[in-house]
């Protein structure tokens, strides 16, 4: 029964640790992002709330009903002065109270927009509003996918430093113990063994210090993803695989999700400018409204037939128009900051596009510059392992110093950490070139 359970417990535990550093692909960053990431979940909520605002502008075009009440209590009536020939005393005038102690009012009223040109205008802002935001959530989950695109790669890179240092590491101790068994039987120098374990020294701190900053990057990630601090992550060695973009191709940055953003705020200015030139035009509305009225020395409320309170209804139907014939020049004041707000946003396109094409073209050239400087490094990552190879055995067969063994692998480590960062820049670059070719999205099939 006990080996039973230790059984269970060790396989739940592996279960769990196998769940918790399951490789980590681009494309599951990403997804986890969109998904969790504080934007893209606040963005896609004002995508939400400006469906709400298309609601509360099409409910001006529609009919306006609510219900009234009134309950009044006059403790001293009005008395008003009226002559005599009413109650039979010619010449003579009679101050009589008007109305009753107690009135109560009941009743609906309806008010429809018949012509406002503003309710118009305000429902096709309304749509172009859902379309800005709609617009907006994209480019929020394209600056997402770039954020967390780029701090994988830096989590990566340090990963590839660390693998590069274990195995400097690895060779070192090696050397290391050829030494000490030759120090011990009397074959080699104290200095030489001295030297060697200095080594050794200074690799461990280089090694903490690499795994130290992979901590830092792997929380920046995480942060970027939305994930919690705790989660552990890893990456596949594939991550880093080189693939070369058609730099041939060419981009319509008008495309751009910054531009249409732009082109969108452009349009909802126009609907603004539309909605201002509105207070000219005339505005008609039907009005409508039935009541039930209760008058009496009595609460109408509670009172019996035999209290002389008295019920009648009473309703009415009307058109209300109402023509603009002056305003002060406020109006006119109004649409020519609309159209100064207009002519300031097509700078902003202009500018916004000339931008969008520097940036295509700077990331084409960095591209090219990148593969250039890959082909370059990874020639002398080749040439540097030959080189290290052929001193290490030098070296064990008495024909080279420690000395040369020491400074060609330093040579082999910093070799391999060069193209290791060559490759680095060239996925930064690639990040760029996808991005500026409006194509962010494409990292999510990958």
């Amino acid at each position: 029964m006990k080996n039973t359970i230790l059984i269970t417990l060790l396989t739940f535990t592996l279960s769990v640790s196998a769940q918790e550093v399951a490789p980590l692909t681009l494309k599951d960053a990403i997804t986890f992002a969109l998904e969790n990431k504080a934007e893209a979940k606040k963005a896609k909520l004002e995508v939400e709330n400006s469906e709400y605002k298309i609601q509360e502008v099409r409910s001006r075009a529609l009919p306006q009903i609510s219900a009234n009440g009134s309950m009044t209590y006059n403790p001293i009536l009005q008395l008003n002065a009226l002559p005599g020939d009413f109650f039979g005393a010619p010449g003579t005038t009679i101050l009589a109270p008007l109305g009753q102690k107690w009135n109560s009012v009941a009743g609906v009223s309806l008010n429809q927009a018949l012509f406002d040109q503003s309710v118009f205008t305000g429902l096709k802002a309304a749509k172009s509003t859902r379309e800005f935001y709609q617009i907006n959530a994209q480019l929020t989950e394209e600056q997402v996918i770039e954020r967390v695109a780029n701090a994988y790669y830096q989590v990566y890179v340090q990963q590839q430093k660390l693998i590069v240092v274990d195995n400097n590491l690895k060779n070192t101790n090696k050397v290391k113990d050829i030494i000490k068994g030759q120090f011990e039987n009397g074959l080699a120098k104290k200095i030489d063994y001295d030297r060697i374990t200095v080594r050794v020294n200074n690799i461990n701190s280089l090694r903490q210090q690499i795994l130290n900053v992979i901590l830092l990057q792997e929380n920046a990630l995480k942060f970027y993803m939305g994930m919690p601090m705790e989660n552990k992550i890893i990456i596949p060695n594939t991550a880093f695989e080189v693939t070369p973009q058609d730099l041939s191709s060419t981009a319509d940055v008008t495309g751009r999700t910054e531009y249409l953003l732009l082109k969108k705020q452009e349009q909802l200015l126009t609907y603004q400018k539309k909605a201002v030139q509105a207070a000219y035009y005339p505005t008609l509305s039907l009005t409508g409204n039935y009541n039930y009225i209760g008058q009496g020395p009595e609460m109408p409320l509670f009172a019996k037939p035999a209290d002389g309170v008295y019920w009648s209804d009473f309703s009415s139907i009307g058109l209300s128009l109402r023509v603009p014939l002056f305003t002060g020049f406020g109006t006119r004041a109004k649409v020519r900051q609309a159209n100064n707000a207009l002519s300031s946003i097509k700078v902003d396109l202009d500018d916004t596009k000339l931008a969008l094409d520097l940036a295509f073209d700077n990331a084409k050239k960095q591209l090219e510059n990148s593969l250039i400087t890959i082909n370059n490094q990874k020639e002398n990552a080749q040439l540097a392992q030959e080189v290290f190879d052929n001193t290490n055995n030098n070296y064990t067969q008495g024909l080279a110093a420690l000395t040369d063994l020491l400074d060609a692998e330093n040579a082999l480590v910093e070799a391999q950490n060069n193209y290791t960062s060559a490759i680095l820049e060239y996925k930064l670059a690639e990040i760029q070139f996808i991005k500026s070719k409006g194509e962010l999205k494409n990292l999510l099939n990958q």
